[in-house]
């Protein structure tokens, strides 16, 4: 019986912070947005540039040296 070959994932460095590329995603749907006519579409990208800045917000505050954990 032969065992199923191993699937690994591939691995590769980011060129720039999760923080940093979370706001330049947030920027480039807001221009998206700014270009399209008020309706669905528009409040989707909206909706996801404002939900990208809040987890750019969260992983900084995470990742921060004075985040203590918490005292029994």
């Amino acid at each position: 019986m032969q065992r199923p070959a191993m699937k690994y994932r591939r691995r590769f460095k980011q060129s720039s912070p999760l923080e940093e590329r979370l706001a330049e995603e947030a920027e480039r749907l807001r221009e998206e947005a700014r270009n399209l006519p008020p309706g669905s579409l528009r409040e989707t990208l909206l909706r996801k540039a404002r939900q990208d800045e809040v987890t750019a917000h969260i992983a900084e505050w995470l990742t921060s040296p004075g985040l203590q954990p918490p005292k029994p």
